[in-house]
């Protein structure tokens, strides 16, 4: 038996090491995202550092996988790592879900989640809302003429025939603040066209020597020299996999890719009759870039909401969407988090992108823990996500637009309805603009398109000319582009208030909503739509949203940045007593004021938290819910409370403290007799007294203690 361990040994490794050889080029792959536990021998062996090379993290991942598939009896090859213990796995001959439910019973993994694709949210193909280029409709009842703009940022009313309720007042806003060039959005998307005029300027240098290009692509980030990499850089569709160059080289599918079984595209996305057509590039992520942030005041092209703001583009889509596991690294990443074999992003963004999305929900195990896992750690390092709520067409919202911890966006039309394709429910925060080609005369012209940047190549770029290519029709409606919106509306707040959290933001834009109408509404689809209702499988159109279906109202970006800016002029301190020098057992006394706040607003009331109780403070002795409060620390240590003001508006003013515990001081026993003239009370010499009762007390003890015996043979 001896000779054939060699053998067998060779032909192991040759199994394991080319899990190609066990399929063809165009067969589908299984792809999974593992998390092994904190204790597993193989994560205990060699530990993988946030700040690896790619190198260095696909060798660590590429171990864990190898050993993984001996235990399982798969050739398994390791992708991007999400974090110290979570791996993108890939095999050949079965689908993922059967793939992650025998993973799943290996003692060394926490969990096994089905890497999925994410789609962008748009409907640039649908018939009912694209390919008009006028802007008049004529029937027998009248003519309608508009003239193609951007009246989704102007303010309400100022737009008439019929008047325009839902647009969100930038102007107002602009009077307050144009955004900052501190404040970074990125955009997680198909990538962005960086030579489009009104665009170049706006994209952040690169993030590596010698690169042109701001931004990463995420999309291809898998092992070198395998078929799961040529799949993945034929998704990418850029020629090569993840790199440091995040423009879109288009993502348009040919009919045999969307028809043959068998290919990386099969069955990618239906028309309006169940077909799979091919499929035009979308130039989505050049779109949103632009909504968001494009040159302005430059007489140039549009405007966008920030006019000089920062756009990060960070490429996670390609043909037919992408990976939850490339969205939740460019998560990641984008926020200056670090992800195991990227390079460090040196343009930490403020406000998060994701005109993405897809069916499922996010539940505390597999996919949903993963992206609750991203979106934890992007909002504690300051930033806020901002995501499409889809277009589902009045169902429910879909993931990850359904966690919590983010801004989901649901659209409208010009008359403030739900638009018919937007998905509702109670995860949406906010509504704004969507675009629409339901129109009062009739269905054919588009006359409210949410006019944007983007490009003219039906699938590679066409290189521009002049002041570059703006969308003009249907092409740019969906929630997608509310999402942008109100990325561009939080930056602007982040420019007045640099400190602004993911929480302060919900809670702005949700006090400032204005009331949806209830009146006004109707096409000629649906002249007198009904209320919106709780989702179902049921499709619902044009409705009257309500604040349990789309969100606090509808967006108002003057007052959202107006308020950002008061709660960043107003002061909140947190005076303790003792000042300083608080033992363990002692009470602490905790007084909190707010100065500054704006003329006509007071404090109405005030409430305590327990921020982190480092183990030895589990809440408020009294005054949780008054102004002063005390607490009592019950060691050695520190912990932290937060005192939240809320003025009479509703807004709430908030201020953390840190405070330091002593342990507490040990008092030795009082002493009489005789001390040295320089001692004080407990500081001097032993009284005569005293060590002549402590020699007896000696000597006592050694007389009852009984002499150790010899032991015997």
């Amino acid at each position: 038996m001896k000779f054939l361990r060699p053998l067998l040994t060779a032909l192991v490794a040759v199994v394991l090491a080319a899990p190609a050889l066990a399929q063809t080029a165009a067969a589908p792959e299984a792809r999974v995202i593992v998390r092994f536990k904190p204790q597993a021998d193989s994560v205990r062996a060699k530990a993988l550092a946030l700040r690896a090379t790619r190198g260095e993290a696909r060798d660590v991942a590429q171990t864990r996988a190898t050993a993984l598939g001996m235990r399982t009896g798969h050739a398994l090859r390791a992708g991007l790592s999400l974090d110290e213990r979570t791996h993108v796995v890939m095999a050949s001959g079965l689908s993922g879900a059967q793939l992650a439910r025998q993973l799943a019973a290996d003692p060394e993994v926490e969990f096994v989640a089905v890497d999925g694709r994410r789609k962008a949210l748009a409907l640039p193909d649908d018939p009912l809302f694209g390919g008009a280029t006028v802007n008049s409709e004529t029937t027998s009842g009248g003519i309608q003429n508009r003239v193609i703009d951007q009246w989704y940022l102007k303010a309400p009313g100022s737009t008439t025939n019929p008047a325009v309720v839902s647009s969100i007042n930038a102007p107002a806003a602009w009077d307050v603040t144009t955004g900052s060039a501190n404040v970074v959005v990125a955009i997680l998307d198909t990538g962005v066209r960086s030579d489009h005029p009104d665009l170049a300027a706006k994209l952040l240098p690169p993030v590596l020597a010698g690169q042109s290009f701001a931004g990463y692509d995420m999309v291809g980030f898998s092992s070198k020299g395998t078929t799961q990499e040529s799949n993945s850089v034929s998704l990418a569709n850029d020629g090569d996999g993840a790199d440091a160059d995040a423009s879109d080289p288009g993502d348009w599918i040919t009919l045999a890719e969307n028809t043959t079984p068998g290919t990386q595209y099969y069955h990618c996305e239906p028309d309006s009759s169940g077909n799979y057509p091919a499929i035009n590039s979308s130039w989505h992520g050049t779109r949103v870039a632009g909504l968001i942030g494009a040159g302005s005041d430059n007489r140039v092209g549009m405007a966008g909401v920030g006019w000089n703001l920062k756009l990060l583009p960070v490429r996670v889509l390609g043909k037919c969407g992408g990976y939850d596991s490339d969205i939740i690294a460019g998560m990641k990443w984008a926020a200056g988090i670090a992800v195991p074999g990227l390079p460090a992003n040196p343009n930490k963004a403020k406000v998060l992108n994701l005109s993405l999305g897809g069916s499922g929900s996010c539940g505390t195990t597999g996919t949903g823990a993963l992206y609750r896992d991203a979106i934890t750690q992007v909002n504690a390092a300051g930033a806020t996500i901002v995501i499409a709520a889809g277009n589902s067409e009045g169902q429910a919202v879909g993931l990850p637009g359904n966690c919590p911890g983010v801004v989901t966006v649901t659209a409208l039309r010009h008359v403030g309805t739900k638009v018919g394709f937007a998905s509702v429910g109670p995860e949406v925060t906010i509504a704004a603009p969507g675009g629409n080609c339901i129109n009062t005369l009739g269905s054919q012209p588009c006359l409210y398109p949410m006019v944007s940047t983007t490009n003219s190549g039906t699938t590679s770029p066409v290189a521009y000319t002049g002041d570059g290519v703006y969308t003009g029709s249907g092409a740019s409606v969906g929630t997608s582009f509310s999402a942008p919106i109100v990325s561009g509306i939080v930056g602007l707040m982040a420019s007045v208030r640099p400190n602004l959290t993911s929480a302060e933001a919900t809670q702005i834009l949700k006090l400032t909503a204005r009331a949806f109408p209830t009146t006004g509404g109707g096409s000629a689809a649906d002249g007198n739509p009904q209320q919106c209702k709780a989702p179902t499988t049921a499709v619902q159109d044009e409705c009257y949203c309500t604040t349990s279906t789309c969100g606090a109202g509808m967006v108002d970006a003057a007052a959202a940045v107006t308020t950002a800016k008061l709660l960043n002029d107003a002061t909140v301190t947190v005076t303790p007593s003792p000042a300083s020098g608080l033992t363990a057992g002692q009470t602490l006394t905790l007084t909190a004021a707010a100065t500054g706040l704006a003329s006509g607003r007071s404090v109405t009331s005030t409430a305590w938290t327990i921020a982190d109780g480092g183990g030895i403070v589990t809440g408020f002795a009294s005054g949780a819910g008054t102004a002063t409060a005390t607490v009592v620390p019950t060691g050695a240590g520190s912990f932290t409370v937060r005192a939240d003001i809320t003025d009479n508006t509703g807004l709430t003013y908030s201020q953390t403290a840190t405070i330091s515990v002593a342990a507490a001081v040990v008092t030795p026993p009082a002493t009489t007799g005789t001390t040295s003239s320089s001692g004080g009370g407990g500081g001097g010499a032993a009284s005569a007294a005293w060590l002549a009762a402590l020699l007896l007390a000696a000597f006592s003890v050694r007389r009852s203690t009984p002499a150790p015996r010899r032991c015997k043979a």
